[in-house]
């Protein structure tokens, strides 16, 4: 399905091409003249424009010129009962994607249409695509052999060739964006869109024209037509990472689209049919959202059609050594440097530690290591995790609490442990607060009551958010 345009003087083409186009699924405007085509190109967007070549007014070319100065992407197939090869090379040269000799067929030129269509997708999907290596979302390379990550990956083969909604839970940094990669890169939908949209990272106005598009002209600063993600994600997959954020609004909408498959774009009064996939992930506990009322029930149960844990990294102590050796291989080659791997005393300190970052933590903390390190391998000292190695690497890494023969407050000692687990988990709460095997909401009454001072741009952010 796809947005086309019909620019020509003759009537009864233009609206018998219309017609057919409209009965086979697509969305289609005409235009009697090239001036009024233009004017289409300027306040909308297309994904194909039929042009004549010899109209009134502006011709084929430059409706052609114009289609390709405005939407780069958008593909022309020019028609002409008047061709010559001169015509047809210089229409090549500045970017139609075919020239069609008139008279002709109109399943031919449904053919045609359709060939366009499919070779924009992909050249789209090239695109977008075009920094990211999709071989890392095939399972012999995704890295990791506990047995955490394993049920996982084996809960994803067995998914990813349907077309089921698909509900990706586990902490921040701990791998869901890849997850939801690998079940659309190992679908049937793999040689069409997987588009991505972080829905915490946007307003709600914002979010919602940015998944479902925009009219020219629906809010203040709507100068053109915007055409939203469910639309690029046509025939693919949409991957919404961190939907619990979503406000009410628009997950009402979100589940009209999964029950549906249609929407409006804002502003708009066409109704807008797609065939997406839906992968979302979360590191909120949407039960309890459900349950205070701060998620909608019927949505819930739409998205946790099947539910994929992903483990955090200390639950993964087998992965944290090959992971490193992952990220040494990519940024050492980045940063022109040659490290040969991390010690023996690097490697137990990266076991040691509990990790709140997860494997996103990981790989700054590599990086970081790899810019600090004077050797050909990363030892403990190069590696800042908030916690000092033992000498030589030997010593029991069992906690000891130095109490002074003058006598301490257990809340000092109790004090100390917060401050430090703060500042490993970089002054986030409710990092630290996993660190220490309680809740966030104990963890900041505890904070509170024993009068420690946060940094003062974590005080800042707190009062932001």
């Amino acid at each position: 399905m796809g947005r086309i345009l019909i620019a020509d003087d003759h009537d009864a083409l233009r609206r018998g091409l219309a017609r057919a186009l409209t009965d086979a699924g697509h969305e289609v405007d005409e235009a009697p003249n090239g001036n009024a085509a233009i004017q289409c190109l300027h306040d909308g967007h297309y994904d194909l424009v039929l042009s004549d070549l010899k109209m009134g007014g502006s011709d084929g070319l430059d409706v052609l010129r114009t289609t390709k100065a405005l939407h780069p992407s958008t593909a022309v197939i020019l028609m002409t009962a008047f061709g010559s090869v001169s015509t047809a090379v210089e229409a090549m040269k500045i970017g139609a994607f075919d020239f069609v000799q008139k008279p002709f067929e109109i399943e031919e030129m449904e053919v045609k249409v359709e060939k366009a269509l499919e070779v924009r997708r992909l050249r789209h999907e090239l695109d977008y695509l075009r920094h990211t290596q999709q071989d890392i979302y095939d399972f012999d390379r995704i890295v990791g052999s506990s047995p955490a990550l394993q049920q996982v990956l084996g809960v994803v083969r067995k998914v990813a060739k349907s077309n089921t909604t698909v509900l990706i839970r586990g902490e921040t940094g701990s791998g869901k964006e890849l997850i939801a990669g690998a079940i659309h890169h190992n679908s049937l939908r793999s040689g069409r869109n997987f588009v991505k949209v972080n829905c915490a990272a946007l307003q709600e106005n914002l979010l919602e024209s940015e998944l479902f598009g925009h009219e020219k002209g629906a809010f203040t600063g709507a100068d053109k037509q915007r055409i939203g993600r469910f639309e690029q994600a046509d025939g693919g997959s949409l991957f919404l990472d961190e939907i619990g954020d979503m406000s009410p609004n628009t997950q009402a909408k979100i589940l009209r689209v999964l029950q549906e498959h249609e929407f409006e774009r804002l502003g708009g009064t066409r109704t807008l049919r797609v065939d997406v996939r839906l992968v979302a992930a979360t590191n909120r506990d949407l039960p309890s959202m459900v349950a205070s009322g701060q998620f909608r029930e019927d949505l819930y149960y739409r998205l946790n059609v099947v539910s994929i844990e992903m483990p955090p990294l200390r639950d993964r102590k087998e992965d944290i050594v090959p992971l490193a050796e992952f990220f040494i291989h990519r940024f050492a080659g980045e940063l022109k440097k040659k490290i040969d791997g991390v010690d023996t005393d690097a490697q137990k300190m990266l076991m040691r530690y509990n990790w709140p970052g997860n494997i996103r933590e990981l790989e700054n903390a590599i990086e970081r290591a790899i810019l600090l390190t004077e050797g050909s391998t990363i030892g403990a000292g190069d590696l800042r995790l908030g916690e000092s190695p033992a000498a030589g690497g030997a010593r029991d890494a069992s906690p000891v609490v130095k109490i002074p023969p003058t006598g301490i407050a257990l809340e000092e000692i109790e004090k100390t442990a917060l401050v430090e687990a703060l500042r490993m988990s970089n002054w986030v709460q409710k990092d630290a607060a996993e660190l220490l095997a309680i809740s966030p909401r104990v963890m900041n009454y505890k904070i509170k009551t024993l009068g420690i001072a946060l940094p003062r741009s974590r005080r800042q952010l707190a009062v932001a958010g």
